[in-house]
């Protein structure tokens, strides 16, 4: 295993655990020194079965997973972390001496967000770790801002596979969805045609559902994408006067930020009030700069977020 020094930054590592999980003892030993000497607090694990009860009990930053062990291997044991609602947003690296492309596939099939390869370079695994710890950290803070706005937000992978929702979100599901399952159906054929239909209505036990597709998230290590859908009951998209009293904008720019909280497009805005795609930009762009905002999203929440004040 290669060695190289370690430079300590206390802004970047402050707080930080890291989880090593290995079954061969020199490895742990020369790691856990590097990490150390950076800053970070270190945990270490031998098997897989140890690593997952180590993360469900002290929620680690980062997880630096050895991909072959005896006993229950390191995809394996990916697959069960991201199975735990526990410790899902938790980011794996692979750490493996297989490079074929067969091997590097089934690291991010299993949930892994990047892989080194052996023998280890550690300044690279310290670059690996700031880069995935700071990214799990701005998602885990977009999220608790989400949850703390009241908004129903799902997050779906790009197979249609639910990954992360709001409480509000599930509330809505449990009391208006019967087949869940049927459901999740219709969201995997919805993204199929996402580029055609923005928004999608769902017909549901006690109030009929509006999804819309706000945003895609690239995750830079396996360039799969991550859809961000909003849920609103019919009821709850505010009408163009309320928006007008609560968000100090025209008549018009209310007409046209009421068809975006009901996610249409800006062309399909353009047809339903008879508006050229430019004048429906340049009302946006009014509205963008009355509510201090840069995004459709940004616009949405900002609007709902003063409608419930």
């Amino acid at each position: 295993m290669a060695m190289s020094s370690a430079l300590h930054d206390p802004l970047a590592q402050a707080g930080q655990v890291v989880l090593i999980v290995d079954d061969i003892p020199d490895n742990l030993a020369l790691l856990h020194t590097t990490l150390d000497q950076a800053g970070y607090t270190v945990l270490v694990a031998t098997d897989g079965y140890s690593a997952i009860e180590r993360a469900s009990n002290f929620m680690p930053d980062a997880i630096l997973l050895d991909a072959m062990m005896p006993g229950i291997n390191g995809f394996d044991t990916c697959k069960l972390l991201k199975e735990n609602p526990l410790t899902q947003h938790i980011p794996v690296i692979f750490m493996t001496g297989l490079t074929e492309s067969e091997h590097v596939v089934q690291g991010f099939q299993s949930g892994g967000v990047d892989y080194v390869t052996k023998p280890l370079q550690h300044d690279v695994v310290l670059a690996r770790l700031k880069t995935h710890i700071n990214n799990s950290r701005q998602v885990h803070q977009r999220e608790q801002m989400i949850n703390a706005a009241g908004i129903a937000m799902l997050a779906f992978n790009s197979s249609g596979q639910l990954i992360w929702q709001t409480p509000l979100a599930l509330q809505l599901l449990q009391d208006n969805i019967e087949q869940i399952d049927s459901f999740y159906l219709k969201i995997r054929e919805w993204f199929q045609h996402a580029e055609a239909q923005s928004s999608l209505l769902v017909s549901g036990i006690k109030q009929n559902l509006s999804l819309t597709r706000l945003v895609d998230t690239k995750q830079a290590a396996n360039g799969q994408s991550n859809h961000l859908v909003m849920i609103q009951t019919q009821d709850t998209i505010p009408a163009p006067e309320i928006l007008m009293q609560c968000c100090g904008i025209t008549p018009r720019e209310a007409e046209v930020l009421h068809w975006v909280a009901l996610g249409k497009t800006n062309r399909d805005i353009g047809e339903i009030l008879e508006l050229s795609p430019r004048t429906v930009n340049k009302h946006l762009e009014h509205i963008f700069s009355k509510l201090n905002v840069e995004t459709r999203t940004g616009a949405v929440s900002a609007a709902l977020g003063r409608i419930k004040k």
